[in-house]
């Protein structure tokens, strides 16, 4: 069964209204530091390898069965992304869904979240800064 590195939120939570498939989490894990993070469109998160200003990315690791991957996941995801491989902190490699800049729209808004660590921390922001006006008084 091949291992995939997930990192936003769509194997939990899918945008499809069907219930997404049971996923075996083998556990938290982080990406080797060579990766840049990004949102796009606030929508989902893109993984990009990169040769300088790297980051250490935080993610699951699941055991996903061959057919899921082919007839679930991979069909659900963004046309910005595409399966490929990552290096992990451990030196191992697994499967990672990749985000593809060339197919990215000239108004896409994409904002690096690198430095935030996950996609759910970035969420996080977002809502927090959702409530701004209310915590100061307006």
């Amino acid at each position: 069964m091949p291992k995939m590195f997930l990192n936003g939120d769509g194997h939990v939570r899918p945008k499809r209204p069907q219930r997404p498939p049971r996923l075996d989490l083998l556990g938290p894990t982080r990406t080797a530091g060579n990766y840049r993070f990004f949102a796009v469109r606030d929508e989902f998160p893109g993984l990009l390898p990169v040769s300088t200003r790297g980051r250490m990315i935080e993610g699951e690791l699941y055991d996903i069965p061959e057919a899921v991957l082919r007839d679930s996941l991979l069909p659900a995801e963004p046309r910005e992304l595409e399966l490929g491989e990552i290096e992990l902190a451990d030196g191992s490699t697994v499967n990672a869904m990749l985000l593809v800049p060339s197919r990215l729209e000239a108004g896409d808004k994409v904002v690096d979240i690198a430095e935030l660590g996950g996609f759910r921390n970035y969420q996080a922001f977002l809502a927090a800064n959702e409530r701004l006006d209310e915590t100061l008084g307006r």
